[in-house]
């Protein structure tokens, strides 16, 4: 069963290019050591077909993109939209990707909500409707708040997403209060799986409001135990999915992409259809 093996953003990842490499040669580069991203720049602002066109055609024919739902969607920025102006924001989200799903290079949509958002009637409301606006297309659902897995709502929770259609996106992430989610090595979905490794810096999760809370929160490397004990889970959830794909963002450090190779190699996987590595005789 395949497993997909990547990062959030190509961005960041200085350790994969050389000096020559341009800012927009970089995914070009990235894929020919990965064959799945993350594109959180979605998140920030509703992307330009233009972009998306330009990714897939850098890009081999095999590679796929989980393209991160806008903020205002998942209600990051606070914001109360009614149902018909969420979901005129959905068309034109939907429309922005739409060279991504022309391609079949879609892996999954990932709505990531926020720390507030707790397992409520409204929020249940919402979900659904979200699920009913991307129809047919691969939602992929992280939360953020542990009220969802809390032992009264967890089978509920997990119930709801397999008969509403969600792709878990299963979280190894620190356990630091109630804006943290256990790791629940869970299926919900027959075909497809998301898993995201966020590091497991405690001291640093909960730093929202420092100016640099985004070089601390994600500062950790994995050791090659923890990252054997998904080697298990994997296994596991193999049985009741057929495609899992791994999400490494715990670069604060730079440490997200050897994790990733750290874990290509302990699974024993080598990709084929990749873009042709530049000078590979000197990538040691």
């Amino acid at each position: 069963m395949p497993v997909d093996i990547g990062l959030t953003g190509w961005g960041d990842h200085e350790t994969l290019y050389s000096d020559k490499v341009k800012p927009d040669e970089k995914l070009a580069a990235y894929a020919s050591h990965f064959p799945v991203v993350e594109v959180d720049s979605a998140f920030y602002a509703i992307q330009s077909q233009k972009n998306y066109t330009k990714w897939v055609n850098q890009t081999p024919e095999s590679f796929s993109f989980v393209v991160k739902a806008f903020q205002q969607l998942t209600g990051h920025d606070r914001s109360k939209l009614s149902v018909s102006e969420g979901k005129e924001l959905m068309e034109a989200y939907l429309s922005s990707i739409q060279p991504v799903i022309d391609a079949g290079k879609l892996k999954a949509i990932l709505f990531q909500f926020p720390p507030w958002f707790d397992v409520s009637k409204n929020h249940i409301q919402k979900l659904r409707y979200i699920k009913e606006w991307v129809g047919d297309l691969p939602a992929a659902l992280e939360f953020r708040n542990r009220t969802w897995f809390q032992p009264s709502y967890k089978q509920q929770t997990l119930s709801f997403m397999k008969q509403e259609g969600w792709i878990h996106s299963i979280c190894d992430e620190p356990q630091a209060g109630e804006g943290s989610v256990p790791t629940v090595p869970v299926a919900t979905h027959p075909e497809k799986t998301l898993v995201r490794f966020h590091g497991r810096n405690v001291h640093g999760w909960n730093k929202n409001g420092r100016s640099d809370w985004r070089s601390v929160r994600f500062l950790y490397r994995y050791n090659e135990d923890e990252l054997l004990e998904w080697v298990e889970h994997l296994q596991e959830l193999q049985k009741n999915t057929k495609d899992i794909t791994l999400l490494f963002n715990n670069n604060s450090g730079g440490d997200a992409a050897a994790n990733a190779k750290q874990m290509i190699d302990l699974l024993g996987i080598s990709y084929t259809d990749l873009n042709p590595r530049q000078m590979d005789l000197f990538n040691f």
